[in-house]
């Protein structure tokens, strides 16, 4: 049989992420015993566990901080009584935590070394943020803030990649510790998935831009100290969509005249962060201008596929906890004089989780380290794969978790709930899972070239 013109780059491929990824097995802990990483990665795994018991469980323990991980956590995190969003002492402590981390050299692992980073590899962060959410809910790793001892900074590093030296010199140091914070200002009332419709306008006046519009699900508005809003800047297009090259991006001071947030959005999982914003005639001069005018599509997409990937990582150690901790469970309830591990009913469907786990985690780690190895849009189709896959596996993970654990599954004294909720945006946030397998279907079935 003649061999197809392109098995032989496949067989490089497989070769060089089987080198990787290693063989792959679990003791009866469900813990990793023999996977083939890099010596650094894995060295990097060793040192977060035991900064994490030395730094931040004893933080986690003090002064009753474990409300906010117990079964009062969505209680202790939300502040009812200001539209729902963070308490101050709870963002306080994710402070803390971010400030042990980045004086411990972890924080800031994935940023470039002109940065203080250690320009940490796609596969070393997918590994490393999959290895702390199987650790399950701690401080280590908040699900639902997204904080992390080694952190993800979307937005420092547009500044950094897109940013004149004035705009970096101002904002990407002061992101890490906390100076500026940065809310990201896309979605709208009526535009979501495809924001080549977008309404919200930008119209030159002299040396300034005047800015009209509205913004829904605009995260991390709550405290931030600017707010990146996408708008359009070409007059000749400002009354009609999808047109991508007509979109310029601001950065723009939330205290700015006609700048204002009428409330929040109370989501699945509490606190929220997610403010509707309004802006009428919000006046920011030419130099707030993040990148060229008319690319900022361009400019919003440039780290999809990282904190995509990374996402899917995460969702992969979220369910494999889940997982264990069923397994586990199993095996110590007893139910009509005998294991509840004992019954098919119980074994099966985690098996199949299991399973999955394990072909996703395959398919997260080769796909991040092409990230490293190719141009990105060559390997996209493969980065959705791994994003809507993995989302939905941690969502039935967190089901199947509550199932076998019975009334204590649905309660609040269980981590399930939790992650639940807070893994289940992400099949609708950033691409929706209907998105990601449209990107697939465009070049399975060739419409992306």
């Amino acid at each position: 049989m003649p061999t197809s013109p392109v098995a032989p780059d496949r067989r490089r491929r497989a070769r060089g992420v089987a080198s990787i990824i290693g063989p792959i097995s679990r003791n009866d802990e469900g813990a990793d015993v023999d996977r083939t990483l890099p010596t650094e990665i894995t060295a990097l795994l060793a040192d977060l566990d035991a900064f994490i018991a030395d730094e931040i469980a004893p933080l986690q323990a003090a002064d009753d901080n474990e409300r906010f991980f117990d079964h009062r956590r969505e209680w202790a995190r939300t502040d009812f009584e200001a539209d729902g969003t963070p308490r101050p002492e709870w963002e306080a402590l994710l402070g803390e935590m971010r400030r042990r981390a980045d004086a411990a050299g972890f924080l800031r692992y994935g940023l470039p070394t002109e940065l203080g980073g250690r320009a940490g590899s796609n596969l070393a962060m997918a590994v490393a943020r999959e290895h702390l959410a199987h650790k399950g809910l701690g401080l280590h790793n908040d699900l639902q803030d997204e904080s992390s001892v080694i952190g993800n900074f979307p937005a420092l590093l547009l500044l950094w990649r897109f940013g004149t030296p004035e705009q970096r010199e101002e904002f990407c140091e002061r992101i890490v510790t906390g100076e500026r914070r940065v809310g990201f200002g896309l979605t709208e009332p009526d535009h979501g998935s495809d924001a080549t419709w977008l309404e919200t306008t930008a119209v030159r006046d002299g040396d300034d831009w005047v800015i009209n519009g509205r913004k829904r699900w605009n995260t991390g508005v709550h405290t931030a100290t600017h707010d990146l809003v996408f708008a359009r800047t070409s007059e000749s297009e400002t009354s009609r969509g999808g047109k991508a090259a007509a979109i310029s991006a601001f950065l723009v001071p939330t205290d700015s005249p006609g700048f204002s947030v009428p409330f929040y959005w109370w989501t699945f999982n509490m606190p929220t962060d997610h403010g509707e914003v309004e802006l009428r005639d919000v006046r920011v001069p030419a130099s707030s201008m993040l990148g060229q005018e008319g690319r900022a599509l361009a400019v919003a997409q440039t780290f999809v596929h990282e904190n995509r990937i990374r996402q899917a990582a995460s969702g992969v150690g979220a369910a494999q906890f889940c997982i264990d901790a069923s397994v586990a469970y199993a095996k110590e309830r007893v139910t009509f004089g005998e294991p509840l591990s004992n019954r098919q009913a119980i074994q099966f469907p985690l098996v199949e989780l299991h399973t999955e786990a394990e072909m996703c985690r395959v398919l997260v780690r080769a796909t991040a380290h092409e990230l490293d190895t190719r141009p990105h849009m060559e390997v996209s189709d493969r980065v959705s794969m791994c994003n809507y896959r993995a989302n939905r596996l941690v969502c039935e993970a967190a089901d199947r978790a509550m199932q076998v654990h019975g009334g204590l599954g649905y309660s609040r004294h269980r981590p399930f709930e939790h992650i639940y909720r807070h893994h289940r945006r992400y099949r609708i946030t950033e691409g929706s899972e209907e998105i990601q397998m449209r990107k697939v279907a465009g070049v399975l079935f060739g419409f992306h070239r």
